[in-house]
């Protein structure tokens, strides 16, 4: 029987944990929905487990309409206070009002970037890190990289961006690949 990698451990007992390490992790994506997404949910995590927020996202996608950025930063305050009793949500006043601050803020990337994926990419020059690991105990927990971008979303308005959470971001839209050396999962 084959050895499972320890990149796997913190995934392998959630199905949807085990889903997102093996099909979504450190893939690459480019796409604006999509990384903002993953920008928003990294800012729910805040002092919270992946687990927990990953076992909350099909509620997250239903009341912010899949994370469409327009529908988003249109949110009125009544809708938004109104989430504060869905129990299938983290019920942080601030976390739930940041996606609308964080969508108001990406809507001015795209006007002034051409799209958000041009902008988050533009800090890796549009190629992926690629962590060459071989215990999970070497992967950083933030990097040069990261602290800059973090210091950038901030200044434009994004919430929840510390340097740690915005590495994890890096992660989740591919902009790293930290698969250690031995999973099977790694793509390069």
């Amino acid at each position: 029987m084959e050895k499972e990698s320890d990149c796997r451990l913190w995934a392998i007992k959630d199905p949807l944990l085990t889903e997102y390490h093996d099909h979504e992790w450190c893939h690459i994506s480019h796409d604006d929905r999509y990384i903002f997404e993953m920008l928003c949910l990294e800012g729910q995590s805040v002092g919270l487990s992946w687990r927990t927020i990953i076992n909350k996202r099909k509620e997250y996608q239903k009341v912010y309409f899949n994370f469409d950025i327009d529908k988003c930063a249109a949110l009125t305050d009544e809708y938004l206070n109104n989430l504060m009793n869905n129990p299938g949500l983290i019920r942080n006043k601030n976390k739930i009002f940041s996606v609308r601050k964080n969508a108001v803020a990406v809507k001015k990337i795209i006007e002034n970037y051409g799209s958000l994926d041009s902008y988050i990419w533009s800090y890796t020059d549009g190629k992926q890190i690629i962590g060459r690991w071989e215990k999970a105990s070497d992967m950083p927990t933030e990097t040069e990289i990261s602290r800059k971008m973090s210091k950038d979303l901030k200044k434009m308005g994004i919430a929840f961006v510390g340097p740690v959470i915005t590495y994890s971001f890096m992660q989740s839209i591919g902009m790293v690949n930290d698969h250690l050396t031995d999973c099977k999962y790694r793509m390069y």
